[in-house]
């Protein structure tokens, strides 16, 4: 059998905590930023904990974590 190829565009994407979380950056954080309030910039800045279904699928692009 292959080995399991990691998807490179997944890596640099999401990380994984020691815990077993993933984590990734807010979508819509980088454009038009005068037109969003202040607390959501400062929520979009933190990462976001990827759950559920979204999670199984990305773990299955990185086999090797």
């Amino acid at each position: 059998m292959p080995k399991a190829k990691t998807k490179k565009t997944a890596a640099k994407r999401f990380k994984i905590t020691a815990s077993g979380k993933l984590l990734h950056r807010s979508q819509m954080a980088a454009h038009y930023k005068l037109k969003k309030r202040r607390y959501r910039s400062y929520r979009q800045k933190r990462p976001q904990v990827l759950e559920g279904a979204e999670k199984k699928r990305v773990l299955r692009l990185l086999p090797y974590r």
